[in-house]
């Protein structure tokens, strides 16, 4: 059965979720196959520096191969890097670039039928998801969008106190995990655990997880 870890956050340049990382690495396996979909940019995640300190990230983590999945690639190529793989792990950026572009190339069929280890960083664990919920902290506006579903739940990333009252509002119709930066939602057959503060919203009240 597959294994996620929802990331609520992460700054890659200080790796302040190493410790996240490390669990979802261990899981994986000893030294882990890893491919990354850089997809949830606008102008997609290809600068070389951005690539190069994930891959330096990864491997310091221990991966035996960090490879990259580019959208030019063909789908059975994609199909290919994902079998081989034994930990898949979706950037953050913009999350409804991330969930159009994963549904156009069918990575979302793909990973149903993952059984391993898929780490969601900010928008690739609202993706995820049935349901993800995003802030316009410019306009103070949230809103609720339709994610991939491979997991029946409604989440949101980059959780701070200040979320409260739309996401009280928000969970008297879906039950909402908020997640803040360097925390994570974890989902192991069927179950959730948490690493760091997560917090469930439901019926207008909010909650540790049990």
């Amino acid at each position: 059965m597959v294994k996620m870890y929802f990331l609520g956050g992460e700054n890659v340049l200080k790796q302040d979720s190493r410790e996240i990382n490390e669990a979802a690495f261990c899981e994986a396996a000893d030294s882990p196959r890893v491919v990354i979909f850089p997809w949830a940019r606008a102008s997609f995640d290809n600068k070389y520096e951005r690539r190069k300190r994930l891959f330096n990230y990864f491997r310091n983590l221990g991966a035996s191969t960090v490879d990259f999945v580019d959208y030019g690639d063909a789908l059975e190529e994609i199909r290919r890097r994902i079998e081989f793989s034994d930990l898949v792990y979706l950037t953050g950026g913009l999350t409804t670039v991330l969930i159009e572009r994963l549904r156009s190339h069918s990575v979302d069929v793909l990973l149903r039928k993952y059984d391993k280890v898929i780490v969601g960083r900010s928008a690739g664990a609202l993706a995820l998801c049935k349901k993800c919920v995003l802030t316009d902290r410019r306009k103070s506006a949230v809103r609720m969008i339709n994610g991939l579903g491979l997991v029946n739940i409604g989440v949101k990333v980059h959780y701070k106190s200040s979320d409260d009252v739309e996401l009280k509002r928000l969970s008297k119709i879906e039950m909402i995990y908020a997640i803040p930066e360097r925390s994570a939602l974890v989902y192991d057959n069927g179950c959730f655990s948490s690493i760091g503060d997560v917090y469930v919203f439901r019926k207008g009240g909010k909650e540790r997880p049990n």
